[in-house]
């Protein structure tokens, strides 16, 4: 049998992925309790505000001052995914759009022909701790796609499938379907313009959670394109089709068959990204990502003039105070309120 493990490869802040992804990030932040202005009631001494990525203390400001987070910033030709495990985030736009999410939430955003957003997580508990845990995915969008008109979609908790089963042994799993579909399970549709949503990209984000020596099968995917990498993020290891793997590594796998996965005494969990390659040019610099040099130039001459809408928010950081619950406001006035 042909080895179903193809590279393996340690993950650092900024995890390694293959088309049609681009980028995959895992934050996971222990605050403190929060202060009156929803910020660390901690000294912020010795940070680099407006650039902390250094984990002190267990936790980073980011870009944010105030509040953690990443104030207003632009993005074209691609698609975010924020999937929040804990804590919330505040989002904000140039459309004129907001939300609060979190707790099991993910935000599917298409930048299309370019937005400006801000993601700042407020701190709301005063006494507390305020954890907050996510993955921010970006996935590419195909040159016909790349100037769509933005769009963002909220897939909220409660909507979001779960597939729990046990082992022959009795020993659990939950697989979380974000994107795709998995033992009769299918995620929310994604935006119209994603590559998601064209059913031949074979695309699935799966969040998968073991119990100590629980095993599942992972089924083989539809197309035989399909690129899929298994990344163990917290556990000791896996056993990836009776191959050990390392802790926090990314596995990339064969996906044209079925595969068990088996966790060590630990348990472990894994994030699962599958999709077939848009196999077009990738040219990026910063948040814009387009097909060539040309591209890009375009896409700073169009910032440049017309800011993507401008920013219709008093700050750069805006959050929607202490009291607000989980919502979402469309840029079509359509207003979601979850609670």
């Amino acid at each position: 049998m042909a080895d179903v493990v193809l590279q393996t490869v340690p993950l650092e802040f900024q995890w390694p992925t293959i088309d049609p992804f681009l980028f995959c990030v895992h934050h996971d932040d222990a605050y403190p309790a929060g202060n009156e202005r929803l910020g660390p009631d901690a000294s912020l001494a010795g940070r680099q505000l407006g650039n902390d990525f250094e984990p002190r203390d267990g936790w980073r400001m980011y870009h944010g001052e105030v509040v953690p987070g990443f104030p207003a910033h632009p993005h074209r030709g691609f698609e975010t995914i924020t999937y929040v495990r804990r804590g919330l985030i505040d989002h904000s736009d140039s459309l004129g759009a907001a939300a609060r999410f979190g707790r099991g939430d993910v935000q599917w955003m298409t930048a299309g022909g370019g937005v400006v957003h801000s993601e700042m997580f407020p701190l709301l508990d005063p006494d507390g701790p305020n954890p907050v845990e996510l993955f921010q995915i970006w996935m590419n969008l195909p040159a016909d796609d790349k100037l769509v008109e933005p769009h963002f979609s909220m897939l909220w908790d409660h909507d979001i499938p779960r597939v729990t089963t046990t082992d022959g042994e009795g020993r659990g799993v939950e697989v979380t379907v974000i994107a795709g579909t998995l033992a009769g399970a299918s995620a929310p549709p994604p935006p119209p313009h994603s590559w998601a949503s064209r059913p031949d990209s074979d695309v699935a984000i799966w969040h998968v959670v073991l119990e100590a020596g629980a095993s599942f099968e992972l089924p083989a995917a539809a197309s035989d394109e399909t690129v899929r990498t298994l990344y163990v993020f917290e556990g000791d290891g896996l056993d990836i089709a009776g191959e050990a793997v390392g802790a926090r590594t990314g596995n990339v796998v064969r996906a044209t068959q079925p595969v068990v996965v088996t966790a060590p005494a630990s348990g472990a969990e894994v994030l699962v990204l599958q999709g077939r390659p848009i196999g077009e040019p990738v040219a990026q610099y910063g948040p814009f990502v387009m097909n060539d040099r040309a591209g890009i130039e375009q896409a700073f001459a169009d910032y440049q003039r017309t800011g993507f809408g401008g920013w219709p928010w008093p700050a750069d950081d805006p959050n929607h105070g202490p009291d607000r619950g989980r919502f979402a406001r469309h840029a079509d006035g359509r207003l979601e309120e979850v609670g």
